[in-house]
């Protein structure tokens, strides 16, 4: 992906191809596009409000007609038990679509992904990879 356009319309095209309970972990380097492609994914559903990562709090939540997107960032995640006791588990369920920065912080804690999605910078653009680990990760993917 050459660049931030490139990695929104990522977002855009993938977006349609998520369906509520669908976990997506999003791994990659600070700058990576992370957010940027959320903020793709979250245009297509025809959020127009700002889009800020969740660095501080933790988690964002866009509530939809059909379903729920929640956003976190465990950038700063230290302490496991903050996990139980914010409640974060009961956002991963059926009615959710759950995007998550940096899921390796939150490794024990955060249930497992559907579609894996890294982004590398290279040179002055990005890289891709995504990866379905699920039957519905998979399908997903074929939806691009």
């Amino acid at each position: 992906m050459p660049d931030e356009a490139a990695t929104l319309a990522l977002g855009r095209e993938l977006a349609p191809a998520l369906t509520p309970g669908m976990v997506v972990w999003l791994s990659g380097d600070l700058g990576a596009g992370k957010t940027t492609l959320v903020r793709g994914l979250l245009r297509a559903f025809h959020y127009e409000g700002r889009v800020k990562s969740p660095t501080f709090t933790l988690v964002e939540y866009y509530p939809f007609s059909s379903f729920n997107l929640y956003h976190f960032d465990l950038y700063r995640f230290i302490d496991p038990e903050e996990w139980d006791d914010a409640g974060f588990r009961e956002y991963f369920n059926e009615a959710s679509i759950c995007l998550v920065e940096w899921p390796e912080k939150g490794e024990g804690c955060l249930p497992g992904a559907d579609l894996l999605i890294r982004l590398d910078l290279a040179g002055a653009g990005r890289i891709a990879k995504l990866h379905g680990v699920t039957e519905v990760g998979k399908k997903c993917l074929q939806h691009l």
